[in-house]
């Protein structure tokens, strides 16, 4: 029977309960147990699929097609298994979901409420994420206090009840900040967190408390006396250099053996010599690189996360630090390529709407004239067809539909029609909603043989993950393709175009899909090695010159 981690934070956002969770899982994994996490978000968007990218972050997409919380990149990083749509839900899911049945009468005319129907909708949920699995771990999104997370707390409260205390346990993420001018730890915002949470009716089994500085043990002692927490369960969390040095750090203080104890499980001590290669790995390059990601929402440092770890997981495989300058488009395009001079590669990612898509557009024309290694995603690829058809095949005003409707050369355009991965077709039209509407989770791709996308990923098909509405328009193809560009990657039915290519450039791709989605520190992935091998290449190249 599944046993259940529940894991909470308090004081104040952001403290890493993703990270915490991913990591706990990881080691629990690497003890030969069968692990999932999901996330319960409570705002009350439906998804994170219509959300600015400035205010939540990166949208993370499932296999099966699930707009996500960019925790669930963290859970597929860390862990062997794959999340799916059952892995996060929200509070405007839970709601969708209850007014729907009271509207077809399934409550009998009942007065629906917060509790039962409320919390009896969230316990089915997370249930059912938990199916087959030897331990789920359910994160908590939001703070403890907050008035939209209370549904979510009160469920775990009745599921800790129901299953009892060797099924179902606590675990509560806080801040034990440091104060500079007293050069004192301060445990109080942990000890008043506990107290919200206990008013609840929640007692925590471990506390991970986030630190600038070791936590002394007199001060685990004082939070345990006054938190009703076993000194030893008090987990000392202070900033790491990697995210993933934490298995390691968690897993010296005991978290796992303690969780394992109190849910009464036989299993072997973790064998975690993966992640000290990984960290091995990122901890002693041979070389460095400088990448370019010229985007849109080069703001917030969230808005590429997974793009951002694909990069570092490449430099782990190929021995090289990777140094990462974020670039704003809108940037480009005020100012020029300036920012881009003595890069080693380049890197253009997704994004919507029109702002800073002319600065794209300049970046690859750099890249492509100046034979710098190019890696255009989604929008990167699209940006990369239309500066092609404009700038060499002479096809002026070339554009995409989405931010030029009336385009003489639309060589991208809205699709309309496509099969999903069941083989289901899928139709939209301009006036379609914007949520959940796009080509969304793994799709297969056959990559033509002997070009630049089937010698890096050494297959002839492979599955990738999508998230957009626009493709490239196949009128145009021959023209490109006479002009020098090679199309090597399409969808299996042979209609929509993924892979893009210029063969006489030394490593220039573009595809529709986001591979960053499937990259992992222990196994990276290939089209980000074999970039990163690019960019070291370059830089070679470019010193070698300089002397000469």
């Amino acid at each position: 029977m599944t046993k259940f981690i529940f894991i909470t934070g308090g004081v104040v956002s952001s403290l890493g309960k993703g990270i915490a969770a991913s990591s706990l899982a990881a080691i629990l994994e690497d003890r030969g147990l069968k692990v999932t996490i999901t996330k319960l978000d409570p705002y009350i968007n439906v998804d994170p699929g219509t959300m600015s990218p400035f205010q939540h972050g990166e949208v993370f997409v499932t296999a099966d097609g699930a707009e996500t919380d960019l925790d669930l990149g963290h859970y597929e990083r860390f862990l062997k298994t794959t999340m799916s749509k059952k892995n996060n839900f929200t509070t405007g899911q839970v709601y969708e979901e209850v007014l729907r049945k009271e509207r077809k009468g399934e409550y009998l005319g009942a007065t629906v409420q917060v509790i039962p129907h409320i919390t009896d909708e969230i316990k089915r949920r997370v249930y059912d994420s938990a199916e087959g699995m030897d331990v789920a771990i359910i994160e908590v999104g939001g703070t403890v206090g907050d008035i939209e997370s209370l549904p979510f707390l009160e469920t775990i409260r009745q599921i800790g009840i129901e299953l009892g205390r060797d099924r179902a346990i606590f675990i509560h993420l806080t801040l034990v900040p440091y104060i500079k001018s007293a050069g004192e730890i301060k445990t109080k915002p942990t000890q008043h967190s506990v107290k919200e949470l206990r008013t609840i009716g929640i007692q925590p089994d471990i506390l991970i408390c986030r630190s600038e500085q070791p936590i002394p043990p007199s001060e685990r002692h004082k939070i345990a006396l006054f938190t009703n927490v076993a000194e030893r369960a008090v987990i000392s969390a202070i900033d790491a250099d990697t995210i993933y040095r934490i298995p390691l750090l968690l897993n010296e203080q005991g978290l796992d053996d303690i969780v394992v104890e109190k849910l009464r499980l036989d299993v072997p001590k973790a064998d975690l010599s993966e992640w000290e290669q990984v960290v091995d790995g990122l901890t002693h390059p041979t070389d460095q690189v400088e990448v370019a990601i010229v985007g849109k929402y080069v703001d917030h440092s969230d808005a590429y996360k997974s793009l951002h770890e694909a990069l570092i997981h490449a430099g782990i495989r190929t021995r090289h630090q990777v140094k990462i300058k974020y670039v704003d488009s809108e940037m480009i395009e005020e100012h020029g390529v300036a920012e881009l001079k003595d890069v080693d590669a380049i890197l253009v990612p997704g994004g919507f709407g029109e702002r800073g898509v002319e600065g794209k557009i300049a970046t690859v024309r750099y890249a492509r004239e100046n034979k710098i290694p190019y890696l255009g995603i989604c929008l990167g690829m699209q940006s990369a067809v239309i500066e092609f058809a404009r700038n060499v095949v002479g096809l002026e005003g070339a554009h995409s539909t989405e931010f030029l409707p009336d385009s003489l050369h639309p060589v991208i355009g809205l699709i309309t029609e496509w099969k999903d991965a069941d083989g289901q077709v899928e139709t939209r039209s301009e006036d379609s909603d914007l949520g959940g509407t796009m080509r969304l989770g793994a799709q297969k791709c056959r990559l033509k043989s002997g070009s630049l996308a089937h010698q890096t990923y050494q297959k002839d098909v492979i599955t990738e993950r999508h998230r957009h509405r626009y493709e490239f328009n196949n009128q145009y193809l021959q023209q490109l393709e006479q002009a020098g560009m090679n199309f090597s990657g399409k969808s299996i039915d042979g209609r929509l175009v993924e892979v893009v290519e210029i063969p006489d450039h030394p490593w220039f791709l573009a595809c529709q899909f986001h591979p960053e989605f499937t990259s992992t520190p222990r196994k990276g992935h290939p089209l980000f090695s074999g970039f990163i091998e690019a960019a070291a290449k370059h830089q070679q190249e470019r010193q070698k010159n300089e002397i000469m």
